[in-house]
């Protein structure tokens, strides 16, 4: 999906000649601590309640506090997965979305962006999820896969993050079984580090029993 095909938002814009009451009774109202600043219908940044909460004079125009002003936005054209993406690394309460002429054409609240995401996943429907954190170099999704057909098992969605510093690769697995007891011990049996993992467990396993252990050394 992408962002010009989010659902159209109702979220206001500010202009440089609004007063900074003005933005923050907005900001009030729409349960939202950004919002996104337009001149002669061009983007020009996003500015937050707490720059605005910071200002001399409540009636000063958001013109004197344009330096400050945050310059980031996501094209219509990228897909929406990018407007999380940016949400998440800059803390944003909102995303703006503009288009080619950098004309504002939407803002997207990033609670809305959470749930489309989860949408996108699948995290509604049955199933299981799990979290494997494993060398980069000894990564193959073959072996996955084959090892979660072993279980009469299909992965519906698969994503892998890295870190280079450490050189290991996280991968997260939505598979299309809730109960992942008899997954989770192949994947320990062959020498995986399963990190997390949600599903239906009609036995303990490793990683329970190393957990209680611990929980019961602490109380000791």
């Amino acid at each position: 999906m992408l962002t010009r095909e989010l659902p159209s938002q109702s979220l206001p814009s500010l202009r440089l000649h609004d007063k900074v009451y003005q933005a923050l009774q907005l900001m009030n109202e729409n349960h939202v601590t950004h919002l996104p600043i337009t001149n002669a219908e061009k983007y020009i940044g996003l500015v937050s309640e707490e720059d605005l909460l910071q200002a001399d004079n409540d009636h000063s125009p958001l013109s004197q506090l344009e330096q400050s002003f945050f310059a980031v936005s996501v094209r219509d054209d990228e897909h929406f997965l990018r407007a999380v993406q940016i949400a998440a690394e800059n803390a944003l309460s909102v995303v703006p979305v503009v288009n080619e002429e950098n004309e504002l054409t939407g803002t997207v609240a990033y609670n809305d962006l959470l749930r489309y995401a989860s949408e996108f996943m699948s995290l509604n429907e049955p199933g299981g999820l799990i979290v494997l954190e494993i060398p980069s170099n000894q990564y193959s999704f073959n072996e996955i896969s084959k090892l979660l057909e072993t279980n009469d098992a299909q992965i519906t969605q698969l994503n892998t993050s890295n870190d280079p510093e450490k050189g290991m690769m996280q991968v997260t697995i939505r598979i299309n079984k809730a109960e992942i007891s008899d997954i989770i011990a192949t994947f320990q049996r062959y020498e995986y580090n399963v990190k997390y993992f949600f599903g239906e467990e009609q036995y303990a396993n490793e990683l329970r029993n190393n957990y209680d252990n611990l929980m019961n050394y602490l109380k000791m």
